[in-house]
């Protein structure tokens, strides 16, 4: 692990690489925040957006939903191409895919004219029903292409129906493109002769090329390692049973959770910065609270932690830069983190600087709270943050957390996942192997994946008999081009194939996603009941949409890591230390994982080279297969 570098991330992938050194055969599998972080900041291109004459508008009009249903003040999220950048085309296509008006080639060229004049850095092309025919819009993005600009073309992104979701995707496709390119080919730069794969948002690996082509499929891309990770790891924990899995990553400046019964679970509806976003992306759930997280009192005294962070640079106090309390200064003063463990003591924290300043921010907030009452109030309100987004993902949901095992990563994670554990009721904690370094174990041990869709709208009456050969139809048409797709980009193999169809009853505003084989008719109703509380057997049923997930087995690089040892601790383990549990001061053993034998009982610390792992009392772990599983003994 190395520090960030925000001003150019790609200078910490080469000083990572060099410390490690590598072979002359050098292959990339690469999780990236970029883009992320670009719709976050607002730091993306300026997109000219193009759409059917008179639907200009339609990416600030939206759905007229409201965040506040009584706040008549509140501030919209703008679009991400402003007005004086939307141009409408003069054509139409309608719902069934005829082409009532074909683009004038006059129109088509002042259309070329007036955006050259706009100077925009990309282009998004959105027109109306383009996924039921693709002919108009291959039309203007043909003469489009003249401008040599980045263009991102929405039946190329997204073929499915909502005009103003596909719009806002293709638009926010544009906003990202330049940015993604310049930092890929930055990293293509520092390593020519490597092999550059990126991170996926659904969970499966793309070619450097694809993914400087669709960035908008990359905005959950490190989050997204993490829980092929976790799903991957603690499979791997078989005396546990931890089959039924709730990930809980806690890095520095946010807390990714998900839930996961068999396999992770994707969605096709997702909001990013406040705009929908409709490509495929693991049900990962976001709050803002991490190991930076800054602690703060409101107007009102009371104490609140994030979501804004200390981020990379300053970084938390204790790092040596910072001058505002985080929860990793809270956690150090706590006695969980040991100042000459941190990343196996190659870099140490600085408790004396951390209790200096905290206790002059302390006196000028003119609060009467100790440090040790500070400290604790801090974490417990951060486990408050975290607890909440778990819920969101599990009760909220229709599951319930006892029956599964949190399996807690990233640098913070396994500090507060038994308490997380013990607020839900949840028996097994896992701490699977290089806990810090989830995310990149996840990347490396993903498949390579392509995903399709094409809306096509088909009723299915209760008593009509179910469209098999229609389906298939569409199915085959989306292999074809899956097969294609894999083959120009150099993957030579099997492909295994998922089909899906996303369902609803007719009436109803919104999908089901279910797999297409077997009898998907039965598992839509039971998806329902289980989702709402309700199934409709004897009303009509919409097929709406028909998707197809394409993966081949990813380079065998997964096996190498699995047998390999983590980077142990540089520093021999420690008879005792003290550390707070529940406002008491307990004389507490810490000892490096790869010494943990047998079991080892709360309240104890766990140290590694990537985390630190905190048993309370009543609490209890051991080693199995690759991870450390706790068990609460109350």
């Amino acid at each position: 692990k190395v520090f960030s570098t925000p001003d150019d991330p790609s200078r910490a992938i080469a000083e990572a690489i060099k410390q490690v050194g590598h072979a002359d055969e050098l292959v990339i599998l690469h999780g990236t925040t970029v883009g992320t972080n670009t719709l976050l900041q607002r730091k993306g291109a300026r997109v000219a957006f193009v759409t059917t004459k008179g639907f200009e508008d339609s990416i600030q009009i939206g759905r007229q939903a409201r965040p506040e249903l009584y706040d008549f003040f509140f501030d919209a999220v703008e679009p991400l191409a402003p007005a004086e950048l939307r141009f409408g085309i003069s054509e139409r296509t309608d719902k069934d895919g005829y082409v009532l008006v074909a683009p004038p080639e006059k129109d088509v060229a002042e259309l070329v004219r007036r955006i050259r004049a706009a100077t925009p850095d990309a282009v998004a092309v959105s027109l109306l029903f383009s996924f039921a025919n693709t002919e108009n819009e291959e039309r203007v993005a043909a003469a489009l292409a003249k401008l040599k600009l980045p263009l991102s073309i929405s039946h190329q992104i997204l073929p499915e129906f909502r005009e103003y979701e596909r719009a806002s995707t293709v638009a926010m496709n544009a906003y990202l493109q330049p940015v993604m390119q310049s930092y890929l080919e930055k990293l293509r730069g520092r390593f020519p002769q490597a092999k550059v794969f990126v991170m996926q948002s659904s969970g499966g690996l793309t070619s450097l090329e694809t993914a400087s082509h669709e960035p908008v499929r990359t905005v959950l891309s490190g989050p997204a390692g993490g829980v092929v990770g976790a799903v991957k790891m603690s499979g791997r924990t078989r005396k546990s049973g931890a089959t039924k899995i709730i990930g809980f990553d806690m890095g520095g400046t946010s807390t990714d959770v998900c839930l996961v019964e068999s396999e992770p679970m994707t969605t096709n509806e997702s909001e990013i910065a406040g705009l929908p976003i409709r490509v495929p992306m693991l049900n990962i759930h976001t709050v803002g609270a991490g190991g930076g997280s800054i602690a703060r009192f409101d107007a009102g005294g009371a104490l609140r932690v994030g979501p804004e962070s200390a981020g990379a640079a300053p970084g938390p106090i204790c790092y040596g830069q910072g001058t505002l309390p985080t929860v990793t200064d809270a956690n150090l003063l706590l006695g969980r983190l040991r100042e000459d463990h941190f990343l196996g003591g190659s870099f140490r924290l600085q408790r004396e600087r951390t209790e200096r300043i905290c206790n002059s921010w302390l006196r000028k907030q003119k609060s009467d709270w100790t440090l040790r009452q500070f400290a604790e109030g801090v974490v417990r309100v951060v486990n408050a943050n975290m607890e909440k987004a778990i819920r969101v993902v599990s009760v909220e949901k229709g599951y319930d957390p006892r029956e599964f095992s949190l399996v807690a990563f990233g640098g913070a994670g396994a500090l507060h996942a038994c308490e997380l554990a013990s607020a839900l009721e949840i028996p097994t904690v896992v701490i699977p192997h290089m806990p810090g370094a989830l995310s990149a174990v996840g990347i490396l041990l993903s498949d390579v994946v392509k995903d399709y869709a094409r809306t096509i709208l088909l009723r299915v009456p209760g008593k009509s008999k179910w469209p098999k050969a229609e389906l298939q139809r569409w199915s085959t048409g989306l292999r074809q081009r899956a097969a294609k797709e894999f083959a120009a980009e150099g993957w030579k193999g099997k492909i295994q194939f998922k089909p899906s169809l996303d369902m609803r009853y007719k009436g109803q505003g919104f999908e089901i996603s279910v797999e297409m084989l077997g009898n998907p008719v039965e598992r839509f109703h039971a998806e329902h009941l289980r989702r709402f509380g309700y199934a409709k057997p004897e009303r009509e049923i919409e097929i709406v949409t028909v998707r197809l997930r394409g993966w081949q087995a990813g380079a065998d690089l997964g096996r190498k890591l699995l047998r390999a040892r983590a980077l142990r601790s540089r520093k021999g383990n420690e008879r005792r230390t003290a550390v707070v549990f529940e406002g008491k001061v307990i004389s507490t053993p810490v000892v490096g994982r790869d010494a943990v034998k047998g079991i080892v009982k709360g309240p104890a610390i766990v140290t590694e080279y990537s985390a630190t792992t905190v048993i309370p009392p009543g609490w209890s772990g051991q080693i199995e297969g690759m991870s450390l599983v706790l068990r609460n003994k109350k």
